[in-house]
């Protein structure tokens, strides 16, 4: 890899004098991850990605048929939506400016009775793909949502709606799989061990990604690059794994978490990648909030964030780390600068004259990097040489591996989720579902409590 395509990790504020409660990044415990990443290499496959040859095989043999689609209507929560979505506004940002004219994604990632509504009423079904994610299929939303849909396609396409539905979904058991199977609908699978979370690099989000016309070849390039220098680092050198990116910045964010600093901060001062917040989000809250550890990630966008969220970041309670991410590519465009202001401005204003918005931006995200500093946060600064998809891909899998890192230090399990668990099931108990008298005990317990409430 050339030196232009590597990306920066700057760490010179990542421990603040001023900061500092005691004790350092258990960089001892580096060498015990990486044999620990070799041995469970095959059950972490966001970063080994066995699928990958076989997913692209699969992903060009549906590719004239997703492309001849001018509507995907996709129908999924949580991590089976967050990556399309990202990947959409960073890669394909044309279906939210003027003048576009498909092809369009929908994204049904809620029970929002209203908006799912007008989605059937104003979509042509003709000319709409309707793609069900769930790797479990049991997902109760998206299962409500497929089985909303399912009559709307029957009705308006009664000889051909199997051809308007794709299933993304586990290879052998679950409901979207029989369903799949008794209609003979097309599919690709979700990869064994592959959580929602951390599924972005495979048909969870490459399906999407290819019907907007995404380098999706690139994403996924990117993310195995990425995964296999990890992997192959930890095995051939796992003394030096101290020395990796993804070690340096998952070592820092949990000392912080356990020193002290209960949020973390994601600042992103790339628009091309502002929308991964959300989904960094996502994953790194599922992941580590357990037993009463972890770190609260909070997304902000620069420069938008600085008028609704800086305020209390620097004046705020002292319990805040942050994530700074930037790309050269946009220093390098703001030189160039594509919209100027004019020459010979007028005052109070005449000192930006012939100043483009992109160099105005860049002096925004150093003054707001240098506040954080000086307010005594610790911040580490994460530079991508651009804001390509296969730079994305890296970005994907480096994240997800900062987060596995980090809950293999917090001493948690980052690959399961069982406090969400519980909610699903009481949520299955309310509406009626067999087998859950435990949660309907529970359910009438707490309608039980006195209440008290206010009229206003």
């Amino acid at each position: 890899m050339s030196d232009e395509q590597r990306a920066i990790l700057d760490c010179t504020h990542a421990f603040p004098s001023s900061s500092r409660t005691g004790g350092v990044p258990r960089d001892s415990r580096a060498a015990e991850a990486a044999s620990r990443l070799t041995r469970e290499a095959e059950r972490l496959p966001f970063l080994s990605m066995p699928y990958a040859w076989d997913l692209s095989l699969k992903l060009r043999g549906h590719e004239e048929f997703l492309r001849s689609f001018r509507h995907m209507l996709l129908l999924g929560i949580g991590g089976s939506a967050l990556g399309a979505r990202a990947l959409q506004k960073s890669f394909a940002p044309g279906q939210d400016r003027p003048g576009y004219d498909g092809p369009w994604l929908w994204i049904a990632d809620n029970l929002d009775e209203a908006a799912f509504s007008a989605m059937l009423d104003r979509l042509p079904p003709e000319e709409t793909l309707v793609v069900v994610i769930s790797k479990s299929g049991g997902t109760l939303e998206t299962a409500a949502q497929y089985l909303a849909v399912l009559p709307w396609l029957k009705q308006h396409l009664p000889a051909t709606w199997q051809e308007h539905l794709f299933m993304v979904t586990d290879a052998q058991k679950g409901f979207l799989r029989d369903e799949t199977d008794a209609a003979f609908l097309r599919s690709l699978p979700v990869p064994e061990y592959l959580g929602g979370r951390y599924s972005v690099l495979s048909a969870v989000g490459l399906v999407p990604a290819l019907f907007l016309g995404i380098n999706w070849a690139a994403l996924l390039d990117g993310g195995c690059t990425l995964g296999r220098e990890l992997l192959e680092g930890a095995s051939s050198d796992p003394d030096g794994f101290a020395g990796h990116p993804a070690w340096k910045i998952a070592s820092w964010a949990a000392f912080w978490a356990e020193n002290g600093k209960g949020q973390l901060l994601s600042f992103c001062y790339e628009p091309a990648l502002a929308s991964f917040g959300p989904w960094f989000c996502q994953l790194w809250a599922e992941s580590l909030g357990k037993e009463g550890k972890g770190s609260m990630p909070v997304s902000a966008v620069g420069a938008t964030d600085q008028h609704s969220l800086l305020q209390m970041f620097l004046q705020g309670p002292p319990d805040k780390a942050c994530l700074f991410l930037g790309t050269r590519n946009s220093v390098r465009k703001a030189a160039e600068g594509c919209v100027r202001l004019g020459e010979g401005l007028r005052e109070p204003w005449a000192w930006l004259s012939g100043l483009s918005l992109g160099e105005i931006f860049q002096a925004e995200a150093l003054a707001t990097r240098m506040s954080l500093v000086r307010a005594g946060m610790p911040l580490v600064s994460l530079e991508l040489p651009e804001p390509s998809p296969w730079q994305a891909g890296r970005l994907i899998v480096l994240l997800e591996a900062v987060t596995l890192l980090a809950g293999w230090l917090l001493g948690i399990d980052p690959l399961d989720q069982p406090a969400v668990e519980e909610g699903k099931r009481l949520a299955r108990a309310r509406l009626g579902a067999p087998g859950a008298d435990d949660e309907r005990r529970l359910l009438e317990e707490f309608a039980a409590h006195p209440r008290e409430i206010m009229e206003f």
